[in-house]
């Protein structure tokens, strides 16, 4: 059986305050993910969203389907160029902190990513969107510690 994994990245001005959203579900069960930041940017959070959800899986090798509205993760892994971004030590790239991280744990799984259009009224989408912006908006934000570092 695969976990089905939906996620989404919102900010509230680019740079500003952000927030990632993230519905997990493996058969019956269903697992809700949020987290908010003081200053970062939309891109950020949708590729945290996809690190946070596969670096909760608690078995390696799980088959793993992440639907995603962010054409920046779905087409950097889908058309390899974040491979080509690796092997140049990621020069000029942004975010080469969370590149890192994601294909250190996307490697540990098997995983097909594909793009849902974001507010098309997919329900599962929509709650991700609803989790992030809710997240981006709360009280308790932390530091994207990777952007406010310049790395």
């Amino acid at each position: 059986m695969q976990v089905i994994i939906y996620t989404d990245g919102a900010s509230r001005g680019n740079p500003g305050p952000g927030g990632y959203g993230i519905v997990m579900t493996y058969g019956k069960y269903r697992k809700e993910i949020a987290e908010g930041f003081r200053k970062t940017t939309n891109n950020r959070m949708e590729l945290l969203a996809a690190i946070v959800a596969l670096e909760a899986l608690k078995k390696d090798g799980t088959d793993v389907v992440i639907t995603t509205d962010s054409k920046y993760v779905c087409d950097a892994v889908m058309k390899r160029w974040v491979f080509g971004w690796e092997k140049k030590g990621y020069k000029d790239k942004k975010n080469p902190d969370l590149w890192r991280r994601f294909l250190r744990v996307y490697r540990k799984h098997r995983v097909q990513i594909r793009w849902v259009k974001g507010h098309a009224g997919h329900p599962l989408n929509e709650r991700c969107d609803q989790l992030a912006t809710a997240a981006a908006d709360g009280l308790d934000l932390k530091v994207d510690e990777g952007y406010e570092q310049g790395n």
